[in-house]
């Protein structure tokens, strides 16, 4: 995986893990079921908007609240590629990578649109917004994140070692 491309789904500031998986739905750990209530008290139609590649873009403090792995495992099962925001919560940065959803800190949200197309270069640190002609430097996924996240996760990188 050199690259990701896809569409912008875009969010505000500090959406904590209880907009992206509710409490309500954490009698699961199954990624389908998680994916089929992600971030639906933030928008209702999430699942309909988004399409197998997109990509999260978003203000401060992404992922703020508990330290769950259900967050990002609900979203990288709705089909989002990875998440672009100007900060995380610490604990769901590691989260992600643990399960192969990659995550770049980079602030682009404000000149981001819904639906415009991302293009992220995973080795070279470039984020491109093709739709509006704007480029993001970000320092590049270390080569042992890019071969977790190409694993598909922690457990799966380990057990390839093995």
């Amino acid at each position: 995986m050199k690259k990701i491309k896809g569409r912008a789904y875009v969010v505000g500031d500090s959406v904590d893990t209880d907009v992206i998986i509710p409490a309500r739905f954490l009698t699961t750990d199954k990624p389908a079921e998680l994916a089929r209530h992600c971030m639906e008290d933030l928008d209702k139609d999430f699942r309909k908007k988004i399409k197998k590649g997109d990509v999260i873009v978003a203000g401060e403090n992404f992922g703020c609240g508990s330290s769950r792995e259900h967050a990002p495992i609900a979203i990288k099962a709705s089909g989002i590629s990875a998440v672009v925001a100007k900060s995380f919560a610490r604990i769901f940065f590691r989260n992600s990578i643990n399960i192969g959803l990659p995550v770049f800190v980079c602030d682009m949200r404000d000149g981001c649109g819904n639906s415009d197309v991302i293009e992220i270069g995973i080795e070279n640190g470039k984020i491109k917004n093709v739709t509006r002609g704007a480029e993001y430097s970000v320092k590049p996924m270390p080569e042992f994140i890019q071969k977790i996240i190409s694993s598909g996760g922690l457990l799966k990188s380990i057990r390839k070692k093995c």
